[in-house]
């Protein structure tokens, strides 16, 4: 019987292995901050985002000139999205209605959280997610246009 996993993956563990694969010479070491001490340095992989850029090119790399969508702390977002979560779903079968002949899930709780527990066992089953957003605006949606109202 294999043994479930109570962790969800650690995403940014897996895109390095990827990147490893394709361009090994983009992969370097970096001091694990969060799992040395004074006493004992450790190590974890880490991505040369510079030689991987000029691998990717076939021109000569030098600044960062290009339209995109950014905000302020959205790489910290991106790193937050990769952490691995050790949390679980439970059902709730006394407020579920038909319980044992749906094929709906209701499922309360942080998007990013309930989305990481979703993306492995769910993977290609799900048909719609729909996420309520707490918004100052009414949005009613019709077939042709969308009316907003404050």
């Amino acid at each position: 019987m294999d043994k479930l996993r109570m962790e969800s993956p650690d995403l940014t563990a897996q895109n390095i292995d990827r990147i490893a694969a394709l361009f090994p010479n983009c992969i370097t070491e970096m001091l694990d901050e969060e799992h040395s001490t004074p006493e004992k340095k450790v190590y974890k992989r880490a991505v040369n985002f510079e030689l991987l850029k000029q691998m990717l090119s076939p021109d000569v790399v030098d600044g960062d000139e290009a339209y995109e969508f950014t905000w302020v702390g959205k790489k910290a977002a991106i790193v937050e999205a990769n952490k691995p979560i050790r949390k679980t779903l439970r059902p709730c079968m006394a407020e579920s209605k038909d319980w044992d002949t749906t094929e709906n899930l209701y499922i309360e709780g942080d998007n990013l959280e309930v989305l990481k527990l979703l993306q492995e066992s769910y993977l290609g089953k799900v048909k719609m997610i729909y996420i309520e957003i707490k918004a100052p605006r009414l949005i009613r949606f019709n077939d042709s246009s969308a009316d907003f109202a404050a």
